[in-house]
Order: structure tokens, then C-alpha cells, then sequence
């Protein structure tokens, strides 16, 4: 009704703050969403993920190391350490997974959690050596309420990465098979692998320098969406897009209504429902 009145400070509101949360809210779901579908397809692991490889903790790290190295820089030259800072961590966590004899379903994520911790305590100690704790711990916890116009077009960068990991797709579901099976399928399996993690990377280092770091997210709905649609990742990859956004639009609302007119960080709210669908895909697995 203010709207239809022509209310000047509501209308700012609406294309200041709310239609740049909603955007965000929605890339954001997405691409976490996405990226976790293709790791899992590149690692051949249904618990891995972006936040259970260490990707997102090195991410956090190269945030970090951007605020001390390029402090006045502009967000797209920040981002480009970042993004460094990901890929390290994408390849490090799959070289550490090529290297392990044992690769049981369960203990890969637990390697990758291990391996996120360590990054995560190598940042903090440096954070508190240039007294930067408050500076970082912005990103330890996703959150949307800072989201507003002219902070957060970075999160466009996932639209173009998602419509490349789409057409690459059929070649990331082969490169799931082994490397041996898809080179003697005529595959380029390193330049697949590089593409794949790249995108990975790209869109982690995108999200968590813009919003922060989403929990659980690219891990739960890629095995949610799954158990309908099966392993192949062209045919699942618009329904796990979608139900990503419709997750995270429906956590962004709960932890804005719950405790009105105060807010949970989306961070907290995702993170413990991943955390118990985490510990139900675990406890499922192991029965099997």
C-alpha cells in the first residue's frame, strides 16, 4: 500500500536493501549449491562439499590476507587473492584425496573438516597478530543484513560460472567415473578437473568475500535432490540450482522472523540444519 501511495522512503528501502537481499539470498543458493554438486562429482564422495574440502576456510584466508595485503584496493581486485586462495584449497584437499589408500565415504569429509580447521586456526592466529579478529570474523558467519545496493554485484559472477559448469556438465559426470575410464574415453580428464575446480573456486571465493561463509549448504541439497534424480549431473542440476535458493530464501526468512526485529546470521540457521541432515546422511551410510 505504501508502494501504491508512492511512498519515497519505501520505495528506497525495496530497491536499496530488499531487492539486492533477495538477488543475493539467490545467487548465493545457487552457486553453493551447484558447486557442491560438481565437487562431489569430481571427488566421487557424497559428503563433500566446499565447506567439508577446506575451500571455503581458504577462501576465509586469502579474505584475510587481502585486508593486510591490498587494503584499499577495490572489491574485484580482493577478489582475485581470494579466488588464489580457493583453487589452492580445491586442489590441495583433491592431491591429499589422491594420495589416501583409504577412501571410505566417511572419512574423506572428515580429512577435508581437519584440513578446513587447520586453515581455520592459521587465520585466526594471524588475525589476532594484526588485531584483525573483528575485521575477519565477518566472514566466519554467512550473513545477508549488510547485503544492500553497491555491496553485493559481485554474487553476478556465479551467474555466467553456473552456465559454464552447465554446458560442461556431461563431462564433469564422466570425469566422476575415474580418471582411467574417462581418459579411455577420450576425455581430457586434467583440463576437466581444472575447469571444474575452477568454478568451484570461483564461486566459493565470490560468496564468502561478498556474504561469508555458508555451512552445509552445497553439501545437503545435492544429496537431497539425489535420491530423486539419481547421479547423473545434467539432469539434476536445475533441480538442485532451484531447491538451493528455495532452501536459502527459506532460512534467510526464519532467521529474520524468529527473534524479530532482531536477526540470526542465515550462517547459523543453515548450518545447524545442514549439521543434523549431515549426521542423518552419516548415520544412513554407515547402516548400509
Amino acid at each position: 500500500m505504501d508502494l501504491l501511495a508512492g511512498n519515497d522512503l519505501i520505495t528506497q528501502i525495496l530497491i536499496i536493501s530488499r531487492i539486492p537481499r533477495l538477488a543475493a539470498v539467490i545467487l548465493t543458493g545457487i552457486g553453493m549449491s551447484i558447486s557442491g554438486l560438481i565437487m562431489q562429482q569430481l571427488s566421487r564422495n557424497r559428503f563433500v562439499s566446499p565447506t567439508t574440502a577446506g575451500t571455503a576456510d581458504f577462501a576465509r584466508l586469502g579474505v584475510l590476507v587481502s585486508l593486510l595485503l591490498i587494503p584499499h584496493a577495490s572489491s574485484l581486485g580482493k577478489m582475485v587473492i581470494v579466488f588464489a586462495f580457493a583453487i589452492l584449497g580445491a586442489f590441495l584437499f583433491l592431491s591429499i584425496l589422491q594420495g589416501m589408500k583409504m577412501k571410505d565415504a566417511i572419512f574423506v569429509p572428515l580429512i577435508g573438516l581437519m584440513l578446513g580447521s587447520v586453515i581455520d586456526a592459521v587465520t585466526t592466529l594471524i588475525a589476532y597478530r594484526f588485531d584483525l579478529v573483528q575485521s575477519i570474523s565477518t566472514w566466519l558467519m554467512g550473513n545477508f543484513a549488510m547485503v544492500t545496493q553497491g555491496r553485493y554485484e559481485l554474487l553476478y559472477m556465479v551467474i555466467p560460472l553456473v552456465v559454464i559448469a552447465f554446458f560442461w556438465a556431461d563431462k564433469f559426470t564422466i570425469a566422476g567415473m575415474g580418471k582411467d575410464h574417462a581418459i579411455n574415453l577420450g576425455l581430457n580428464y586434467d583440463l576437466v578437473m581444472y575447469v571444474g575446480l575452477s568454478i568451484v573456486s570461483g564461486i566459493t571465493a565470490v560468496v564468502v568475500a561478498s556474504v561469508g561463509r555458508i555451512p552445509f549448504l552445497g553439501l545437503i541439497i545435492p544429496n537431497i535432490i539425489a535420491l530423486r534424480k539419481g547421479d547423473h549431473l545434467r539432469s539434476s542440476f536445475v533441480s538442485t540450482g532451484l531447491f538451493g535458493a528455495v532452501f536459502l530464501l527459506a532460512a534467510d526468512i526464519i532467521g529474520r522472523v524468529v527473534i524479530a526485529p532482531y536477526e540470526i546470521p542465515i550462517g547459523l540457521t543453515v548450518g545447524v540444519t545442514g549439521s543434523i541432515v549431515f549426521l542423518y546422511l552419516l548415520l544412513g551410510r554407515g547402516k548400509q
